[in-house]
């Protein structure tokens, strides 16, 4: 069971012997797999499930044996946030998720200083009431993120199946993302970078690698060509994901990425090596050099393996041909 655009959806489930003495969240749970237990919740805290006519209000009541438990779903309001009509590049789109190349520069969900102009927006306009709903709200649902200056593959839900279901993926770490990025230095042929990662003491708009505080983090690194003698592109695959994850673990090994105005602090020693028109390049590159190129998944609704993988961005690019082989 989906939600429809506009609709209100009225569903009688019979509690058999089989389901009796649960609590009734969780059996809805178990019986309406397009939503999420929390939003169930919130629906018979609301009065949305009735029994008998009579409403249900909470979530720990037990069922019984031969009851029938009317499931009353509002249709989903209108969005917060404001359609715009902002370019998307879309590599992949069905009724359930789309999946799109997101451009450097563009922030993925509205916040205080970032309004308006963000993927968020540029969804709601692209999918219009094709947003079948996510919580009582037609709009698109982000599963995962990137950082503004981040490019790369991203999939975003557009029902509350899809939702539910990548959101767990995410969660167990069953989908495959790989990130290829610039990072000062030579780096070993591979390698895996392991360190829990909290707020920096020092600046809390910084994430760093901590100690007996923290998030246990890995990421592994192949080192896929040297540019320059000093420029290694590499291949990051995330073990885990925290927050600036590839970006903090390498800049604490002392291989920052190129272009990363949070974790490159200084001019690094090996920018020395490169000719002054590359390092000049190479230094001034208008943000950190990653981009996510491959990206798989289940898809939620037919169970089928989706793997998408994108060319490096074209800035990246025009960067290594400048610093050169």
């Amino acid at each position: 069971m989906n939600p429809l655009p506009h609709h209100e959806i009225d569903t009688k489930l019979e509690v058999s012997p089989e389901d009796a003495g649960q609590r009734l969240d969780r059996f809805l749970t178990g019986k309406l797999s397009a939503y999420s237990r929390s939003r169930l919740k919130a629906l018979i805290e609301a009065g949305h499930i009735t029994c008998n006519d009579t409403a249900i209000t909470e979530p720990s009541s037990l069922t019984r044996a031969g009851q029938v438990i009317r499931v009353i779903v509002p249709g989903a309001l209108p969005a917060t946030p404001i359609g715009q009509d902002i370019p998307l590049n879309i590599i992949f789109e069905d009724r359930d998720l789309i999946v799109l190349d997101k451009a450097p520069g563009l922030v993925v969900h509205p916040a205080p200083g970032n309004e308006a102009g963000t993927l968020v927006n540029a969804l709601i306009a692209h999918c219009g009431d094709r947003l079948e709903g996510i919580g009582g709200e037609k709009r698109p649902g982000i599963v995962h993120r990137l950082d503004k200056d981040t490019s790369g593959l991203m999939v975003v839900a557009k029902t509350a199946l899809a939702h539910n279901a990548l959101s767990e993926a995410f969660a167990a770490r069953n989908i495959e993302r790989a990130y290829h990025a610039l990072a000062w230095g030579i780096l070993p042929p591979e390698i895996i970078f392991e360190g829990a990662i909290g707020r920096d003491r020092r600046d809390r708009k910084r994430m760093a690698v901590v100690t007996g505080q923290g998030k246990h983090a890995m990421t592994k690194v192949r080192t896929l060509s040297v540019h320059g003698g000093c420029v290694s592109k590499i291949e990051c695959r995330l073990m885990t994901g925290r927050t600036h994850q590839i970006r903090v673990h390498l800049a604490h090994a002392g291989h920052p990425l190129l272009g990363d105005p949070v974790y490159l602090r200084r001019i690094p020693a090996a920018a020395k090596n490169l000719p002054l028109p590359a390092r000049q390049a190479a230094l001034d590159f208008p943000r950190q050099a990653l981009d996510a190129v491959v990206l798989g998944f289940t898809h939620p609704r037919t169970g089928k393996m989706l793997r998408f993988e994108k060319n490096l961005a074209p800035d990246i690019v025009q960067l290594l041909d400048t610093i050169g082989v």
